[in-house]
């Protein structure tokens, strides 16, 4: 559901365009106007004006988009969830792929963190904040599997430090493009937002990114691809879709890393796999209440089996 949004109008005065805005409009401070300016909110002759310290569009007519604020929490929503696990201080669930996490731009309501608050009864751990409640970590939309998430303060706490401390087993399943050379490897970099692409994570120079570990193994050699198992060290985001792309051996789907995809026995095996083959399929920790030892498998869900049947050698 995408945010309303409020549109004010009116001729710009003298002098600065946030200045000039914000003595038409006494209901905005400067700095918001400056703000949304700088987001793409004001439009002048049709143009998006990107310029708060414009001064060349006195008496021009002009329409100031506003968000309309979204609600201060996120609201409980009845959508099923397949619970593996479940005590007064944490809860494991099996995300479906397409499931978004948690509420942001553009996902405001249908996501994990509405069927939590239906589920638990609102009782989330309040450390994640009002839009991510409970949530200690996270995985992608078009990624299925395990995902661990806290109801209480001192779960959150401590499913933190174990994952601060590398102390978590989680494994996951890909099929990735082409044949790894390489049987099993550990890939080591820094991994930070792209500078050329808003939207990707991509390899970085020493010092520019975060540090980043994955392993991986193969555990099945199919036609012009693989089935490999990554256990994780770090957990940065999109972390193994971007290391396998920096090694030659992208996802088989992935709509961002993988858009060259090559075409598999003269066919393009992505035309009805359009997600990135990727599945957290082992989630291993000691519970940091009771020091149980937590260990989940989860399934290769069935799209995934179907495009394994299909690269069958």
């Amino acid at each position: 559901m995408i945010a309303e949004k409020s549109i004010k109008e009116g001729i710009v005065g003298g002098g600065r365009l946030d200045t000039a805005l914000a003595a038409i409009l006494p209901e905005l401070s400067r700095e918001r106007i400056k703000t949304l300016i700088l987001s793409g909110a004001l439009v002048i002759e049709n143009q998006k004006i990107l310029s708060a310290s414009s001064k060349k569009y006195e008496g021009k007519a002009f329409a100031l988009h506003i968000p309309v604020p979204r609600a201060d929490r996120a609201i409980a929503q009845n959508i099923p969830l397949n619970i593996m696990f479940e005590d007064e201080h944490l809860i494991i669930v099996d995300k479906p792929a397409g499931l978004v996490v948690h509420p942001s731009a553009g996902h405001d309501d249908g996501t994990l963190v509405n069927a939590l608050l239906y589920h638990c009864d609102g009782s989330l751990s309040g450390i994640g904040g009002v839009e991510r409640p409970g949530i200690v970590h996270r995985i992608d939309r078009d990624t299925s599997g395990l995902i661990v998430a806290a109801k209480t303060d001192a779960a959150h706490s401590g499913l933190s430090k174990l994952f601060a401390n590398h102390n978590i087993n989680r494994q996951y399943l890909a099929i990735v493009s082409g044949r790894p050379k390489q049987a099993s490897a550990t890939i080591e970099t820094q991994i930070g937002r792209s500078p050329h692409h808003r939207k990707k994570m991509d390899v970085l120079d020493a010092g520019k990114g975060k540090h980043a570990i994955t392993h991986y193994k193969v555990e099945h050699y199919l036609r012009e691809a693989a089935l490999i198992r990554c256990t994780l060290e770090t957990g940065r985001t999109h972390q193994i879709r971007v290391h396998m792309k920096h090694i030659g051996h992208p996802l088989i789907g992935d709509q961002i890393y993988n858009i060259r995809q090559k075409r598999i026995k003269s066919r393009p095996i992505c035309s009805h796999f359009d997600r990135q083959a990727l599945h957290a399929a082992i989630l291993g920790f000691i519970h940091p209440i009771t020091e149980e030892k937590l260990y989940f498998e989860s399934n290769l869900p069935d799209d995934m089996q179907e495009l394994l049947r299909e690269l069958e050698i």
